[in-house]
C-alpha cells in the first residue's frame, strides 16, 4: 500500500475526491486511484491485476469503516451548535456526597490517612496518547469496578468521537443533569463539557511524557493511518519525516494531528501554533487551573505515589503491569541532532511539558524525599509480588506468543509490536481475579465492564486481515 502512495502520489493527484464527514475529520472517497494504477500498469501480467483488486478493496473497506465512525453518534451533528448548556445540565454538588456510599470494599488506610482524608471517588483521568495512560487507565478501571463505581462510556467505541471534541452527549445514554464517578476514556478535551458529568469535587488528573520520545512513539503507532506519509521512502522513515516536515505534513490532512503537538491536541488546543505564540503559555495556565495533578510517564512510580497521596488511595490499588509496552527492536534511537529536529518540531508540547515537569517536582518536594523513596520502594516490592504471583515466565512477551485472546494487546496498522503478558494457570483462587484485571488489556476491559465496542471491534477485524497485507 505505502508503495501505491509512493508511485501514484495519489494525495497531490487532482482526481482524488475526499468526502467530509460532519463529526470526524476527513474520510477517503478515492474515485480514480484504481484508474490511475491500472494506467501505469499498462496492465501487464495477473501480479498488476491483482494488486488493483487489492487496492480497490483496501479502499472500499476504509470507507466503509470511516463512514462507520462517522455515524456512530447520530447526535453528533445536532449538538455541535450546543456548545453550552444551562446549569441543570450540570452534575449537582449532592452527588458528591451520594457516590462516596458506592465504595462498598473496605480501605486498608493508616490512621493518619484516615483522620486526614476519606478516599476520592469522582475522577477525571485525562487519557493522552503515548504516555503511558493505558497502565493508568487499568489502575482507574479496577478501583471503579472494586468499588461499584458509576463510569461516563463512549457508545459503541473505546473513544469519546476523537478526533471531535468532547460533548457530553458522547457518552452512552446520557442526559442532562445524569452525574457520574469517572470519565477516563480517550477524548479531546472540553473542561466545560467534562464538568457536566462530574461532581464539583472530582479530581482532574493527566500524564504528560518528554514530547520527543512521545513524536517517536506517535509516528511509530499511527504513520500508517497518516496518508501524506505513504510518500515517505527510505529504511527510516522517522528520520526521512524530520529532515523535511514540512514535505509531509499539512494541518488539513487527514490524521496529521498525530505528528505535531499531539498533547496541546488532546488538551483541545491548536497543536499549529508557533511555541513563541502568546496562546501558548495562557493555553498551559488555564490548564493549571483546571487539573489537580499532572503526572510525568518519565517518573512513573513517583507519579503512582503522588496520585495515591492526592486521591487518598492505597497501595493495593496502584499496583500495576506495564500495559501497551513496546518492544525494543521497534523504538527507533534517534540521535542527539534527530532529538532536537523532533523537539523543535513539536515546541509547543515542549513548553507544556516543561511547565508541568517544573510543577511535578515542586509537588515531590513537598511530598517529601526520602518518603517518596520509601513508598516507591513499597510500590515496587508490592509490583513483583504481584508479577511472581500472576506472569507467566515473569516477563512481557511479543503478540504471537500470548495464548490467551483476552490479553491480547490493540496493535498499531501492519504489525504486532505491542507486547502482552500470559497469565500463570495454577494461580491461587485468591489471586485469580486481581490477575485477570491487572493483565487486561483496554478494550477487553471496557467489553468487560459491559460497552459495547463493535465498531472498534470491526475496525480491529480490518486492521488486522486486510491493512496487514497490504502494507
Amino acid at each position: 500500500m505505502r508503495q501505491f502512495g509512493q508511485d501514484l502520489n495519489l494525495f497531490k493527484d487532482p482526481h482524488m475526491h475526499i468526502c467530509i464527514c460532519d463529526s470526524v475529520s476527513l474520510s477517503f472517497c478515492i474515485f480514480w486511484a484504481p484508474i490511475r494504477t491500472s494506467t501505469m500498469c499498462g496492465f501487464k501480467g495477473k501480479k498488476c491485476a491483482s494488486l488493483i483488486r487489492g487496492l480497490i478493496l483496501w479502499l472500499l473497506l476504509t470507507n466503509i469503516m470511516l463512514v462507520l465512525y462517522c455515524f456512530t453518534n447520530p447526535t453528533q451533528g445536532q449538538n455541535q451548535g450546543k456548545i453550552r448548556s444551562s446549569r441543570e445540565d450540570t452534575c449537582p454538588l449532592s452527588m458528591a456526597k451520594f457516590s462516596r456510599k458506592n465504595v462498598t470494599a473496605p480501605f486498608q488506610r493508616t490512621k493518619a490517612q484516615s483522620e486526614e482524608c476519606s478516599p476520592a471517588v469522582n475522577v477525571m483521568f485525562m487519557k493522552t496518547h503515548k504516555t503511558a495512560s493505558s497502565t493508568i487507565l487499568n489502575i482507574i478501571f479496577r478501583f471503579g469496578e472494586k468499588h461499584k463505581l458509576k463510569f461516563a462510556f463512549p457508545e459503541r467505541r473505546n473513544d469519546f468521537f476523537y478526533p471531535s471534541p468532547f460533548l457530553s452527549s458522547q457518552v452512552k445514554d446520557y442526559r442532562p443533569g445524569d452525574c457520574f464517578n469517572i470519565v477516563c476514556n480517550h477524548m479531546r478535551f472540553d473542561r466545560q463539557e467534562v464538568a457536566k458529568l462530574l461532581p464539583p469535587d472530582a479530581v482532574y488528573i493527566t500524564i504528560l511524557r518528554n514530547p520527543v520520545d512521545l513524536f517517536e512513539s506517535s509516528f511509530h503507532y499511527y504513520h500508517r493511518m497518516v496518508p501524506l506519509t505513504w510518500r515517505i521512502g527510505g529504511e527510516n522513515k522517522l528520520v526521512e519525516f524530520l529532515d523535511n516536515p514540512q514535505t509531509f505534513y499539512s494541518p488539513e490532512a487527514y490524521n496529521s494531528f498525530y505528528l505535531k503537538n499531539l498533547l496541546f491536541f488532546d488538551f483541545g488546543l491548536d497543536n499549529n501554533v508557533e511555541a513563541d505564540d502568546p496562546r501558548v503559555m495562557s493555553s498551559i495556565h488555564s490548564l493549571s487551573t483546571y487539573f489537580d495533578l499532572v503526572l510525568i510517564a518519565e517518573y512513573f512510580e513517583e507519579s503512582l505515589i503522588l496520585l495515591k497521596d492526592k486521591l487518598c488511595w492505597t497501595i493495593d490499588d496502584i499496583v500495576y503491569f506495564k500495559l501497551n509496552a513496546r518492544k525494543t527492536s521497534s523504538v527507533s534511537q534517534l540521535t542527539p541532532e534527530y532529538r532536537a529536529k523532533a523537539l523543535v518540531w513539536n515546541k509547543a508540547d515542549w513548553r507544556l511539558y516543561q511547565h508541568f515537569n517544573a510543577t511535578f517536582w515542586a509537588k515531590v518536594e513537598s511530598y517529601g524525599r526520602e518518603r517518596m523513596t520509601r513508598e516507591v520502594n513499597e510500590l515496587r516490592r508490592r509490583n513483583a509480588e504481584m508479577e511472581s504471583i500472576c506472569i507467566d515466565g515473569g516477563n512481557a512477551v511479543e503478540a504471537q506468543k500470548i495464548q490467551d485472546r483476552r490479553f491480547q494487546p490493540w496493535q498499531p496498522v501492519g504489525e504486532s509490536s505491542i507486547l502482552g503478558y500470559n497469565m500463570k494457570d495454577n494461580i491461587n483462587p485468591q489471586f485469580r481475579t486481581i490477575c485477570e484485571r491487572m493483565l487486561t488489556p483496554e478494550i477487553q476491559y471496557l467489553s468487560h465492564l459491559g460497552v459495547s465496542l463493535w465498531v472498534t471491534q470491526l475496525w480491529g477485524w480490518l486492521k488486522d486481515t486486510v491493512f496487514t497485507v497490504f502494507t
